[in-house]
């Protein structure tokens, strides 16, 4: 594990939009971008904590993917040597997703690696809700060991993209205001296909990019455009912070490469 570094390592995925067939805008493989990301782990020798997937974890009418996509996530796992924690998005299908690990009965809830609670809540509708933010309030009554790391497709607020400026958490002040006071080290998000940090109300959120294409920043004030570049994250949960490391699953050619000692 990556406590031996004096630092907790998560890798964060996000908006994989599986396909039950054929390829996302026939181009897009999901499920060979997961084995993409276990071999990155095997060469780079990373050892997460946690694993944690931010949703949309199949594309849109895909809900026959998700068995397919259990057997991934289970291969990932296997890999990294440590559970993948899913989260769903307003791609999914929460009734066809209970067959993922973790979804057989609720689609959020509270998972302990060690001395870190990681708590995995549910978006698909673009919000929380107040059944699902009292049941928030109440576990972050409690503290836990090393801290909490909170999981949710739609962030607790806007891309700068104007067209996705309003695509954030419907209900975000509320979930805010539940995580207030709280030993919550970091909100983990995606949805937006591109990556933003941000701190509210003193809690780190970042928000993943996408495994299955890249928003990009200059689309026009109109317009959305994805691009192919397969993305994620490492989350390193520090003594005394957060960083984060957005990794790119291309190759590009090096122009110089050295033995570095330690």
């Amino acid at each position: 594990m990556s406590r031996a570094t004096g630092r907790l390592t998560v890798l964060h995925l996000s908006d994989v939009h599986a396909m039950s067939s054929g390829l996302l805008y026939d181009t897009v493989d999901g499920f060979a971008r997961l084995r993409a990301v276990g071999a990155y782990l095997r060469d780079a020798g990373i050892t997460p904590e946690a694993v944690v997937v931010t949703g949309d974890l199949v594309q849109r009418g895909n809900a026959d993917a998700y068995p397919a996509l259990r057997e991934a996530f289970d291969e990932l796992a296997e890999i990294a040597g440590v559970p993948v924690l899913t989260a769903l998005g307003n791609h999914d299908e929460p009734d066809a997703a209970r067959v993922l690990r973790g979804h057989e009965h609720t689609h959020y809830r509270v998972h302990i690696v060690d001395e870190l609670r990681f708590i995995i809540l549910d978006s698909s509708r673009g919000e929380l809700g107040v059944d699902q933010r009292a049941w928030l309030r109440d576990v972050l009554r409690t503290p836990h060991g090393l801290g909490t790391v909170v999981a949710v497709h739609h962030a607790p607020l806007g891309s700068p993209l104007p067209t996705l400026a309003k695509a954030g958490l419907r209900d975000a002040e509320d979930f805010l205001d539940a995580m207030a006071g709280s030993d919550v080290r970091a909100v983990l998000a995606g949805h937006f296909h591109h990556p933003l940090s941000a701190t509210l109300r003193g809690i780190p959120v970042f928000v993943g990019p996408s495994l299955a294409y890249h928003q990009v920043m200059d689309a026009g004030p109109n317009r959305v455009s994805g691009h192919d570049l397969a993305m994620f994250s490492l989350v390193h949960l520090l003594p005394g912070g957060v960083a984060v490391t957005n990794i790119g699953l291309d190759s590009p050619a090096p122009i110089f490469s050295s033995v570095i000692s330690t």
